[in-house]
C-alpha cells in the first residue's frame, strides 16, 4: 500500500484505518524509495489492532527495464539503509528536475515550488516526489485533462517529456535490503514483460515474488506462486493500493490480493 508519503492519496493513519474496514490482519506500507509513512502507520496499527510490516518499493533497473523490488521487515533504525534510500530519492528529485525542463520547452512550464505543493512536500523532507505529483501539477495547471492523460501523453516511458531516473542495479538493491535485516521481494513481476529476467532475479538473490498482484491475472499468479514454491522462496501479495480518485481506484482496492498471514512469519515480523 502506497500512502501520502509518496504517490498515494491517503495518510497512512488512514490506509490502516481502511485496512480495519476491510477485515485485513495486516497490511504493508511501501511507499517509494522512503520510510516516511512507517511510523505513522506503526502507531495507528497498535490503536486498530492491525499488524504493520515496515516496507519501502525501491527503484531499480535490470537489463535496461525498471523493476521494481520490495523491501519487508528491515531494521528501521539502520542508518546505512536510510542513506541509501535517501540517494535513490535523489535520483528521483534529479530526474524529476529534467522533466520540468521538457515541459517547459513544450510550453507546459510548471515551477519547483508548483511541484512541491502538488506533492505536500513541506509535510516533510524525506517524502518522496515522483512522475504521479508532476501529473497532478500539469492537471493543476490546466494543461491536462487528468493524471491518465499526463502519463499517456506526456509522462509515461517514451513519451515527450519521459526521462530516465538514476538507479541502483535490482541485485544491488536486494543485496542492501538482505544488509538491512530485510526480505526483497521483485514487485509485480507480471507487469515487466519478461519472464526471463524475473526469474534470473529470483534466482539470483530474490528471497521471493509478489504472485498475487492487482495487475496479474489468475495464469500469471499461478505461474509466478508455483515458481516461488518450488524454490523454497515467498509469494507475497498486494493490492499495490494507491487512492481513488475521480471513482477510479489505482491500483486495486484495499484487500483485492492476500496470503496468509504465515507469510508474517516468514518475513520475520513478529504480530504480537
Amino acid at each position: 500500500m502506497h500512502t501520502t508519503a509518496s504517490d498515494g492519496m491517503f495518510a497512512p493513519a488512514d490506509n490502516v484505518r481502511m485496512a480495519k474496514e476491510a477485515g485485513l490482519f495486516a497490511i504493508a506500507i511501501t511507499d517509494h524509495d522512503t520510510v516516511a509513512g512507517v511510523d505513522e502507520a506503526l502507531r495507528a496499527g497498535r490503536e486498530l489492532g492491525i499488524v504493520v510490516v515496515p516496507g519501502v518499493e525501491l527503484s531499480t533497473v535490470a537489463s535496461g527495464k525498471d523493476i521494481h523490488v520490495l523491501a519487508y521487515g528491515f531494521d528501521l533504525d539502520d542508518g546505512k539503509w536510510l542513506a541509501r534510500l535517501e540517494t535513490l530519492r535523489e535520483g528521483r528529485n534529479l530526474r524529476n528536475e529534467r522533466m520540468l525542463v521538457n515541459l517547459g520547452l513544450l510550453g507546459m512550464p510548471i515551477t519547483p515550488e508548483e511541484l512541491a505543493a502538488a506533492a505536500g512536500k513541506s509535510e516533510r523532507k524525506d517524502k518522496s516526489v515522483g512522475r504521479p505529483h508532476i501529473a497532478q501539477a500539469m492537471v493543476d495547471k490546466g494543461y491536462v485533462s487528468d493524471l491518465r492523460e499526463a502519463f499517456d501523453r506526456w509522462l509515461a516511458e517514451g513519451k515527450p517529456v519521459y526521462e530516465r531516473q538514476e538507479r541502483a542495479s535490482s541485485l544491488e538493491a536486494i543485496g542492501w535490503i538482505h544488509e538491512a535485516g530485510g526480505k526483497a521481494v521483485i514487485a509485480h513481476p507480471g507487469i515487466y514483460g519478461d519472464d526471463d529476467l524475473v526469474l534470473s532475479l529470483l534466482d539470483g538473490g530474490a528471497d521471493g515474488l509478489e504472485a498475487y498482484h492487482s495487475d496479474h491475472n489468475p495464469e500469471q499468479e499461478r505461474r509466478y506462486a508455483e515458481w516461488a514454491a518450488a524454490r523454497g522462496k515467498l509469494a507475497t501479495g498486494g493490492s499495490d493500493f494507491h487512492g481513488v480518485k475521480d471513482g477510479k481506484v489505482y491500483h486495486g482496492a484495499i484487500g483485492n490480493r492476500s496470503v496468509d498471514a504465515d507469510i508474517l512469519e516468514r518475513l520475520g515480523v513478529r504480530t504480537e
